[in-house]
């Protein structure tokens, strides 16, 4: 598989604050890549760094973003905005709000298509009623003259995936696409988001901070921590041998049915993520890791722990459980 979008040392400040340090992943065309983390470790401004749509107050920099064979950390806004929602589209966090509430909902999946592609407003309806069909809203056309207010948040999430899709685009980021969605919807979702990657070849950058989503849907996985890609592998590899000790605390922190006994307590990581200022060195989980030493106050090796299995610790556990 060739690959569709790859970064390599983002970097995203906003004053002194270091929101993302130093992030590599790559995303392949036909793959799910999610990358997962606690809350406010930097998974949304990554994503909104790699459509430059960062608050005015954001500073991005990378050693290099290609998308598609062509690096896009220069292109100007105009260049930038024949990219977004039509090679690049974007889910945002929350269903209820990403809409706007003054227009329809045929308006809105309208102007996607007339603003990239030379189409009558006829035909950009009709793509615009084939591809809520295809994400499973019933009667489309009468969708199309409601407003967001008049649809639940699952249909406002599939209304979000039709918008995403209606330039074909290469790469399809969805951040969190299945927040404030009951259970039922959210494995709707997820299946929905599965089949229109085996359908189309989309490359899939999934941000969240589920587990159980991440082993459901990725085939590829980068955990973060303050800012940084901590560890990275294939999904079974990753959550067969976690030889970070993040990892390895996110995964226990899964409550696994038959094994949790009623009145034990589940598992945790003490502490909270910390914010990151400018001259920070060392690993920024050194002060919730229980395996923490002196060592861990410098600058943190990236070892190879099998094939794309890579991560940044200074005491990695090895494949016999011990640490390196």
């Amino acid at each position: 598989m060739s690959a569709i979008l790859e970064v390599e040392g983002l970097a995203v400040r906003f004053g002194p604050t270091q929101a993302v340090r130093h992030a590599h992943f790559t995303v392949h065309q036909g793959e799910t890549h999610c990358i997962v983390g606690e809350s406010g470790c930097g998974k949304s401004v990554t994503s909104l760094a790699i459509m430059n749509l960062l608050a005015r107050n954001g500073h991005r920099h990378a050693q290099k973003i290609i998308f598609a064979g062509e690096d896009i950390q220069a292109y100007s806004d105009r260049q930038m905005e024949e990219i977004r929602g039509n090679r690049m589209a974007m889910i945002f966090q929350e269903p209820m709000t990403s809409l706007n509430p003054s227009y329809t909902i045929g308006s809105q999946l309208t102007e996607v298509l007339r603003r990239h592609r030379n189409v009558s407003q006829a035909e950009a309806e009709a793509r615009a009623m084939a591809l809520m069909a295809r994400v499973g809203i019933t009667a489309p056309a009468m969708r199309l003259r409601q407003y967001p207010h008049q649809l639940s948040g699952g249909l406002r999430q599939r209304v979000m995936i039709a918008m995403a899709l209606m330039c074909e685009p290469e790469l399809l980021i969805a951040d969190e696409p299945t927040t404030a969605l009951d259970v039922t919807v959210q494995a709707q979702i997820l299946r929905l988001l599965a089949e229109l990657k085996q359908e189309l070849g989309l490359g899939i950058l999934l941000i969240t901070h589920d587990l159980g989503i991440v082993a459901r849907v990725a085939d590829h996985v980068s955990v973060m921590y303050a800012g940084e890609v901590i560890e990275s592998g294939r999904t079974a590899d990753l959550f067969a041998r976690p030889a970070h000790p993040y990892t390895r605390g996110l995964i226990d922190c899964v409550p696994v049915p038959g094994k949790i006994k009623a009145g034990e307590p589940l598992g945790s990581i003490p502490g909270t993520v910390p914010v990151m200022k400018e001259g920070f060195q060392g690993c920024a989980f050194r002060f919730r890791c229980a395996s923490a030493t002196d060592a861990c106050t410098q600058d943190v090796p990236r070892h190879e722990i099998g094939a794309q299995h890579h991560v940044l610790c200074h005491h990695p556990v090895t494949d016999k459980g011990s640490r390196a």
